[in-house]
Order: C-alpha cells, then structure tokens, then sequence
C-alpha cells in the first residue's frame, strides 16, 4: 500500500494532465498543495490567491464555495479547490464537478470543462445541460448540437432547459434543419407548451428567417409570458415585417402584459423600419407613463425611431439627454444624419464621438454613408482608409457598397470595378448593385452588363435588375437590349416592382400606385395635380421624360411621369392638410428624377416643407431646394 506522500506524488502526477490543459496556466500557475503554507513573502505571492482554508469541510460547504466562485468568475482559485477535491477523492463527485464544469463553462475554459465531463462516470441532466450551455453561449456551436445527440444515445432524456440551450446554438448556425428535428423532439417529450422552450423555439425559427414557424409556436402556446411575445415581436421585426411587429404589440398590451425594455426597444425599431412617426410617438408616451424614460435603451431606440421618421431635430435632443451615451447610440445619430443627406453633421458628431467612446464597424456604416449621401469623395476615402489602417476595422460588404457607390457616382467607375476586385470578401448583391447603378447614371452599357451577369448569379429572381439594365440600353437607343430583357423577365415570370408610395393623414395611411386611380378623392386628387402643374410650368418646370424607358412618344411619357405614385401622394396631402404644414411622403422605390425636379417646384409654390423618404435616403424639398443639392 502507498503511504501518504507516494499517494500525493501520485495525485499531482494525474492532476497536471487537468490543471496544465491550458496552455495559458502553464506559464502562470503552479499547482500547490492547499494544505502547505502559502504566506506573502515575495512579490511573486502577492500575485497567488489567499490560502484556502479547506479541511474537515462538508461537500455542501464545498458546493457553496464553487457557486461563489461561478458568480465571481473566480477561475485561479477554482482551479486550486478542484485540485483539492481531487486529493481528497471528491474531484468526480457528480455533483461538486457539475459545479467545476459550470466554472470553467462560464470563464470561458470549455476544453478543461470537457475534459473534466469525459472523466465523469455518472452523468445527470443537469452535468449534460450545463456543457451545452457553455458550448451554445461560447461556440463552437456545432460542439453543442453534437453533445445534445450524444446525450440522447447516452439514454438521457432533454429537459426544457436542454431545449433552450441547443435551439440557441441552432440559432447561431442558421441550422434550421437540426432546429426542426429539436422541434420534434420537444413534441414528443411534451415540452412543446413550455414558455421557456417555445421562446427559444421561436428564436431559432426567426433567426433562420422561417417567420411563419416561429408564428406556429406562438399561437400553438396559449399561456404565454412577457418573453415569450417578446421573442415573437422580435421575429417579426428581425425579418422585415415591421407593421405585423406593431400589430401584435397593440394585442400584447390589450392582453394586460406590462412591457419590458425589450418590448418597448423592439416596437419602436419596428416604428422606425417603416417611418411611422405617429405610431412612434404614441410608443414614446407609453414609455414615459410606464416609468422608462430613464431607460437609455429606451431613448436611444427612440433616437433612431425620430432620426429614421424624419424629426432630426427631436432625435438629437433626446440624444444629448441620454445619461450615458453607448457606441450604439452614437451610431443611431450618426446613421440618423446620414440617411437625411446631412454629411458635416455626422462627420461632426464622429469626430466627437471619437473623443467618447471607441468607433466600431457599424459607425463607420454611417459615416461612409454620410460621405456617400453628401458626395464627399476624398472626405470618403480617407475615413475608408482610417478605418482599416487606424481603427484596425476589417471592412465589410456595407462599406464597400458605400465606396463604390460614392466612387461610382463621380463616374470613376473603373476605380470602383478595381476596389470591387480587389476586395477581401465576396462582393454581394448590394455591392454589385451599386455599380449597376453608377453604370445607369453614367449610361456605361458594357461595365453594365458585366454588372448583370453577377447579379444574376447572385439573386436570378430579382427583377429589379433586369430593369435597371434596360434602363441602361433605353438610354443608349439600344431597343434590341431591352427588348431582349423583357423577354427574359416574361420567360422566367419576373414582375418589375410596382411602384408605391403612401402618406399618413389623421392617423390614416393613404397608399398610391403610379396612375392610381382607386382612391374615394381621385377626382380631387387629379383636379389639385393639375392645378400645381400649372403654376410649375408657369415657374419653369420642363417635364424631364428620361426616366421613361418605353418607346412611346413624348405626350404619352409626360403623361406618365406627372402620375408617378409620389405625385399622387402630395397632392392628396395638399388638399387634406393645413395650409404650409409639412407633409412627409415614403415611397418603396428610388424617387425618378422628374418627380425630384417637380417636388422642388411644389416645395416652393405651395410654401410647404415635404420631406419624402424613399427607398435610399430622406430628401428634405423647402423653398424650391433639395437637402441632396441634387446629389443623390
């Protein structure tokens, strides 16, 4: 038999292959006996943990110091207990290593929390729950999809913390595959009315952009809790369905569920995504009367809601009220400037920001932005190379687009093919787009058609392409091109958008298509159009009939233009608001350039403010000018 000091030899020997699997430890601690003297003779002590006082202790005294030591995130003295419990023969004791693997797990050391669980022969749910959690908070994701089938072959049943755990790491994969089979797995357990798992349900479904399933579950769980519509609210506002967001939001509040700040940050992103200010103010009473006008989340979702529905002025007072102003509420007013076209305004507030708070990828989104808005080509490349050089910032695929669109613009439109090739990622749709476009404003059919060829290959279906290309050969006199496209389009049964553009009147949204003629006051909407007309010719307005690519004479595309869906919509807000208020027009698609030319004439007849956002940027059109200064 082993006396006492061969069996402590023995017992650090087998315990350096747990405390050294981390390389990091290795050059920083050494294992030391918790029973020897560990007095602070020497700068090098002063750097160890205090002695541990262990002996004669329970395992439910050791117990309450790991949990202790989790909430601390106390991983030296941790990795010293879990050397003691292993001399003391408690080192695989289920429930004390549960507790050691929930330490490493949440100090971010999951190969020792792995290594640890592989030497632990009775494993419960609770061991299983706590590694995948780790795996799904911390990745590698798929590491916690694997542990939660090999918990199944291991004959361990999920419980409805399993579920939540290995739904989130489905999440972060975007595996909606594995995400279904869960699901039915849940089914089968009966957790499926469970609120815990039906919420993380529907955020695997949403985060997997399968809207309709995360709806499902929703509706399939009758009693829901506060997280449960929280998550619903945010599937529909992280998948571009902002109005269904708000819809539910009144029916959350009908049900008598007081709302949390993450209610409230969603329903008002969901305001901003579509520009309803007037939802968006009611959003904001409700918040101050339910007691969030502290809440800086709250008001920063609040700077981004009137920023995006066209108040800058009211967004850039609640900023400056923020008690503490975050990265992302720089960025919301910094972005919030950019859209409307106010360049020196953001680059401004940047360079103050600079002085706070630490700029990330999303801020310099809106700067490129702002320079691209405001036509600021050197101003652009500068920030573009400070942010990789300076801020070391790996570009992304939304600041390309902005570069390329900014360089395109000025009909570099080499330059910008070169940055394209020359890029560190794959260019996407938008990045191809952007030169699209820039081939579409300098008439540059071959760049063009290149253009094309990889957006096709990127979105086949997209119709909005095929236009812009056609446009390109219209505006060339190349008629064989576009008839060629349109036949393309008719074989693969692609619809070019409709355009649409609406206004909000008396808490009313009144929507327009181009020659629109549904609408109960169409008879006084033409009558007021024809009017202003008029008083536009009068005061030089020229019909522009460029953006008309039909082969039709010059009185039908005059015609066309003047009933553009945008035209519509001011004329009804002439007729059904006070003299010389503001109207504020969205439309769905880019704003042609006769329609811009004749809102500056309106602007100034009328001696009314119209702010139009369409699907790009905000244009502020008053006393005859645009806030683009025609750039844009």
């Amino acid at each position: 038999m082993l006396n006492r000091v061969q069996a402590t030899t023995k017992l650090k020997k087998s315990l350096t292959t747990i405390i050294d699997s981390d390389s990091s430890l290795s050059s920083r601690y050494q294992y030391r006996s918790l029973h020897q003297s560990q007095t602070p003779q020497t700068t090098h002590h002063r750097h160890l943990p205090p002695k541990l006082h262990l002996t004669n202790r329970s395992p439910l005294d050791y117990q309450s110091i790991l949990k202790s030591f989790i909430a601390r995130r106390a991983i030296q003295p941790g990795r010293q207990l879990h050397a003691h419990l292993c001399l003391i023969g408690l080192g695989y004791d289920t429930i004390l290593a549960t507790k050691l693997v929930d330490l490493y797990c949440s100090c971010n050391h999951l190969s020792n929390a792995h290594q640890l669980f592989d030497k632990i022969s009775k494993r419960n749910v609770f061991l299983w729950n706590v590694l995948i959690r780790g795996y799904a908070w911390n990745g590698p994701y798929n590491a916690a999809v694997s542990l939660y089938y090999d918990m199944i072959e291991n004959g361990v049943v999920p419980d409805n913390f399993t579920f939540p755990f290995v739904l989130k790491a489905c999440s972060n994969l975007g595996a909606i595959g594995v995400g279904r089979d869960v699901h039915d797995h849940v089914v089968r357990t009966g957790w499926e009315m469970d609120v815990f798992v039906g919420a993380a349900l529907i955020d695997m479904y949403a985060k997997c952009g399968d809207v309709g399933s995360a709806r499902q579950v929703f509706d399939t769980i009758l009693e829901r809790d506060v997280v449960m519509w929280n998550s619903m609210l945010a599937a529909y506002a992280q998948n571009g369905h902002p109005d269904e967001c708000l819809i539910l939001c009144g029916e959350m509040a009908v049900n008598g569920l007081r709302p949390t700040v993450a209610t409230l940050v969603t329903a008002v992103s969901a305001a901003a995504d579509t520009a309803a200010l007037p939802q968006g103010r009611e959003l904001h009473g409700y918040s101050w009367r339910q007691g969030f006008e502290f809440q800086d989340k709250v008001k920063t979702a609040l700077v981004d809601m009137y920023a995006k529905s066209g108040s800058l002025t009211v967004a850039r007072n609640l900023f400056e009220r923020l008690t503490e102003k975050r990265v992302v509420s720089w960025n919301a007013m910094i972005t919030g400037y950019a859209m409307h076209g106010h360049a020196m305004e953001a680059l401004d507030l940047f360079k103050k920001m600079a002085r706070e708070a630490k700029p990330d990828h999303i801020t310099f989104v809106g700067v490129l932005s702002a320079c691209n808005h405001g036509g600021l080509l050197t101003e652009g490349r500068e920030f573009f190379e400070s942010m990789i050089h300076e801020y070391r910032i790996t570009p992304t695929v939304q600041h390309y687009s902005s570069m390329v669109d900014l360089i395109g613009h000025y009909g570099l439109l080499d330059e910008a093919y070169n940055l394209i090739k020359n890029m560190t990622i794959k260019p996407d749709s938008g990045i191809w787009g952007a030169l699209l476009n820039s081939c579409k404003i300098h008439k540059n059919v071959e760049l063009g058609e290149l253009a094309l060829e990889k957006l096709i290959e990127l979105e086949p279906d997209e119709p909005g392409n095929y236009v812009i290309m056609s446009n390109i050969y219209a505006q060339s006199g190349r008629w064989e091109g576009v008839a060629k496209l349109r036949d393309l389009m008719t074989n693969k049964k692609l619809k070019k958008d409709i355009a649409c553009s609406w206004i909000e009147v008396n808490n009313k949204v009144h929507a327009f298509l181009s020659g629109d003629t549904s609408h109960p006051m169409c008879d006084e909407i033409n009558a007021e159009l024809e009017r202003v007309e008029k008083l536009m010719i009068e005061a030089g307005y020229v019909p522009n009939t460029a953006p008309v690519f039909h082969d039709v004479d010059d009185d039908e595309k005059t015609r066309m233009v003047c009933r553009h869906s945008e035209r519509l919509a001011i004329a009804f807000g002439l007729i059904s608001t006070p003299d010389r208020s503001r109207l504020l027009i969205t439309k769905n698609l880019r704003v042609c350039e006769d329609c811009h030319d004749a809102i500056k004439f309106i602007s100034k007849i009328t001696e009314r403010e119209i702010v139009f956002r369409d699907v790009n940027r905000y244009h502020h059109f008053k006393d005859g000018l645009c806030s683009c200064g025609d750039y844009w």
